[in-house]
């Protein structure tokens, strides 16, 4: 009940982003039920069943890769001031966040199934004079436990990877966690960093500050006593952050220092180049072996199964290597004495580059993925069938959809910095002039890279 209060109660632009995951779904679900018709008219097929179950596998990656995008960027189940006086802490608003997803897929799965049943004539009829008998199934019964099987892998999958992405995480140091976990002395939460003598904890309940001899102290000071005025530990008590004036830590006075500070660079660029070359490799490889259409791909498009490895490890190449890709073009930004302009976009780049950079090398995949499918095409051959064209469109809806949605989280995220830059005065013009830096910046390279990527893996191919 409350995932469907949070859903009803969103905005507009997070309805549409959860409609947008809904419709993906009914794109996958329907091809899903479209492989099973197949399998129901032709039970002599059962490899031909089975390499078409296996290229939805695409559709299915894509929309839930897009369903856990549109999860991490809804307000509604993020944690806001109340909600864990009422329970719901990290792990249940995380609950919460797998159950909407369940929901909004569970829909577009039972659109899938409607659209199906009406194409069959099930419902009202046989539509389109009975064309595409094929794919439906219209003489055989549809066994239900089958349908409903291939309908829950969307909602199914998805939501057990948005509660494992989203799952609450101890960031602090693996030191500090064995530490907190640990039970000190007496019962106290947590382990000291030194070991203390019995003894340390006299009478009246006074503790030996760190550092001073157990022996030869004197009058304890109680703990409780407030530190006199001039001494070390008290002139470290007040220069610390803890002890500052909330007016002393305005965001105006802070200058250059909103800026989002400079990260390490992503350690998968050495490794995403390494699969990408190895991809690149299979393919002319496959050349080699030739073109026999071992492995027949849909609509008339002719390959190997080497030929499909080649591509899957030129995809995995690109989206490992994209965050790395992502902050080299931040730091790039930043070089021969930056303005003001280039140091904002060049430092937001290489902050945002895991958020943005896997999406955007996963576009750059596909990408270059339907230009070698569109070389390798046989132009004799039967033309893209609606299924083919049907995958295609939501594969690359499904990977654009998700990088425009990682753009909008990333700008969820940087909104303290935007807000502070504003308030310091910085004119809107300027965070529009570092937007469009940073957008012009990532297609002059990514761009070419896609399409070199593309030339490499269409040209063993065809020569």
């Amino acid at each position: 009940m409350l995932a469907l209060r949070l859903t009803r109660g969103a905005r507009p632009a997070v309805q549409l982003r959860r409609l947008l995951v809904a419709l993906a779904s009914a794109g996958t679900g329907f091809l899903l039920l479209c492989t099973l018709g197949h399998a129901i008219s032709h039970p002599e097929d059962a490899s031909g069943a089975g390499l078409r179950l296996a290229w939805c596998l695409t559709p299915l990656a894509a929309t839930v890769h897009f369903a856990l995008a549109v999860a991490r960027t809804d307000p509604g189940t993020r944690p806001r001031p109340g909600l864990a006086a009422i329970g719901l802490g990290p792990a249940r608003l995380m609950a919460v966040t797998a159950a909407t997803t369940a929901l909004s897929c569970t829909l577009g799965s039972m659109l899938a199934l409607l659209v199906f049943l009406h194409l069959r004539g099930d419902l009202t009829g046989m539509p389109f004079d009975g064309a595409a008998a094929d794919f439906r199934a219209a003489d055989a019964p549809l066994p239900l436990p089958a349908a409903l099987t291939l309908l829950g892998l969307v909602p199914a999958i998805a939501s057990v990877t948005v509660g494992l992405v989203l799952r609450p995480r101890d960031d602090r140091p693996a030191a500090a966690r064995r530490q907190a976990r640990s039970y000190g002395r007496f019962g106290a939460y947590g382990g000291t960093a030194a070991r203390e003598p019995f003894g340390a904890y006299g009478r009246f309940r006074v503790r030996r500050t760190a550092g001073e001899p157990a022996e030869g102290r004197g009058a304890a000071e109680p703990a409780h006593e407030p530190k006199r005025a001039g001494t070390p530990s008290a002139r470290a008590g007040e220069d610390s952050p803890a002890a500052l004036p909330a007016e002393d830590s305005r965001t105006e006075d802070l200058g250059p220092a909103v800026l989002p500070s400079p990260k390490e660079a992503p350690n998968g660029l050495p490794w995403g180049i390494a699969v990408l070359a190895a991809g690149l490799a299979v393919e002319a490889y496959a050349n080699r072996q030739g073109t026999t259409p071992a492995a027949p791909l849909p609509g008339g498009l002719a390959g190997t199964p080497s030929v499909l490895v080649g591509w899957l490890l030129t995809a995995v190449g690109l989206a490992v290597a994209g965050p790395g890709l992502t902050h080299l073009c931040g730091r790039l930004l930043q070089s021969t004495r930056p303005g003001a302009l280039r140091l904002l976009a060049g430092r937001v780049l290489m902050a945002e580059a895991t958020r943005i950079g896997r999406p955007l090398g996963i576009v750059c995949a596909v990408a270059s993925g339907a230009y070698a499918m569109t070389t390798l095409y046989d132009r004799t051959g039967p033309e893209v069938g609606p299924l083919t064209t049907l995958g295609l469109a939501l594969v690359t809806s499904c990977t654009i959809a998700t990088l425009l949605t990682s753009a909008v989280e990333a700008k969820h995220a940087r909104s303290d910095t935007t807000a502070a830059l504003v308030r310091l005065g910085a004119p809107a013009t300027m965070l529009r002039s570092a937007a469009a830096l940073r957008a012009g910046a990532l297609l002059a390279l990514f761009g070419p890279l896609t399409l070199v990527v593309a030339e490499l893996a269409a040209l063993p191919l065809t020569s």
